[in-house]
């Protein structure tokens, strides 16, 4: 199979698909790599090593998806590559289509197989390709709302740990997945006063054995929540339904009783976010201020450190890479159900049930659209 890994175009993106390492694997199995040429430059990964482990440089875009059979990236296809996607290519990314109305009709009009890392499960029914970036997005929520909290950025000049005689920061988290487990681990370790708020006790009771009172946590609901976010200095949004638009959990109201020049972190943006007043930003206009509170909405987040990003992604994701170019499409999920379960949308239809429900458009299996097609 023709695989094909282009250089990222979304703001701030230096994360790249496949490593030289990953190229490597695909080359001694009899694959044909093509990468974009300066693709993985910026996560420290050089023309030359993909050149020295088989892979070909092509010089533009355009040149990679009319050659590639499979497309590995890391963020959603841009408004400049929707032209790019043809009918039967295989597309292996993060999509996040809940909250991009565009890019789905997009996708399904090009009758092209698109498989989506954030819904692709493990044996255990984890979402393994989504936990690595979940992890870096959490750690680097703390630091990115301590920034935020900065007099310069129009916070409110809080320090996170806060200093002999003066009490550390309220940082409230909201989830106690991958983000706001490694979101709260790293507030605690900067000293701020953190309280963890979820639905699932199991899991508060799981947290609240390891930190032995260093967290604080709380079964969230409605009036609990809007109780923690008034007196919070920062918020870091870190909730997470598989394939559907966040839920909005904070309102306006409760940001404006917060005091001003506090932060919100939405860590779930890429759903769309977990407040009213929640909108995407990029890295170079990471910030804005709504009801008198510094918004972080960037999309992206793991790109700040793309290395660790790319190295602990592809960790997860060749696998299925390589399964996809042995075995094609159909092949490939058909052996590995968790797997099946990252086809988003294949041949014109929409193949995952709560996508489907969320965007008000029909559904059809996985497996029957597989069949109907005909996929390879």
């Amino acid at each position: 199979m023709i695989i094909g890994t282009p250089r990222e175009t979304k703001n701030h993106e230096y994360r790249v698909g496949l490593t030289p390492a990953g190229a490597h694997v695909l080359v001694e199995a009899g694959h044909a790599v093509l990468v974009e040429r300066a693709a993985g430059s910026r996560a420290g990964f050089s023309d030359g090593e993909y050149q020295r482990v088989g892979a070909r440089i092509v010089d533009s875009p355009a040149a990679l998806w009319g050659q590639a059979e499979l497309v590995v990236k890391v963020k959603e296809p841009q408004p400049a590559e929707y032209s790019l996607i043809r009918p039967g290519q295989i597309l292996f990314c993060y999509l996040h289509l809940a909250a991009e109305v565009e890019l789905l009709q997009r996708l399904v009009d090009s009758g092209a197989s698109c498989v989506a890392y954030e819904t692709v499960t493990d044996a255990h029914g984890e979402l393994a390709l989504l936990a690595p970036m979940s992890r870096i997005a959490g750690r680097l929520a703390p630091q990115m709302g301590a920034w935020a909290l900065q007099m310069a950025n129009g916070g409110s000049g809080v320090l996170l740990g806060g200093v002999p005689g003066v009490p550390p920061a309220r940082v409230v988290v909201v989830g106690a997945g991958q983000v706001g487990a490694n979101a709260a681990q790293i507030a605690v370790g900067m000293g701020a006063d953190v309280t963890l708020l979820d639905r699932t006790p199991v899991k508060l009771e799981a947290l609240d054995r390891i930190y032995r009172g260093r967290l604080k946590t709380c079964v969230a609901d409605p009036l609990i929540l809007a109780e923690h976010v008034a007196t919070a200095d920062l918020v870091i949004g870190a909730v997470l339904v598989p394939a559907r638009r966040a839920p909005r959990l904070i309102t306006a109201a409760m940001l404006a009783r917060m005091r001003p020049g506090s932060v919100l972190v939405d860590v779930s943006i890429d759903q769309g976010g977990v407040a009213e007043t929640s909108r995407p930003t990029s890295h170079s206009a990471p910030l804005y201020l709504a009801e008198g509170v510094v918004h972080y909405c960037v999309t992206n987040m793991p790109a700040a450190v793309a290395r660790t990003a790319t190295l602990a992604l592809t960790q997860v994701t060749l696998p299925c890479v390589s399964a996809l170019a042995a075995f094609g499409l159909r092949g490939a999920l058909e052996r590995d159900s968790g797997l099946m379960q990252g086809l988003q949308v294949h041949a014109g239809h929409v193949t995952c049930a709560a996508l489907a429900e969320d965007m008000g458009r029909p559904w059809i299996a996985p497996a029957q659209a597989l069949e109907n097609a005909g996929a390879p």
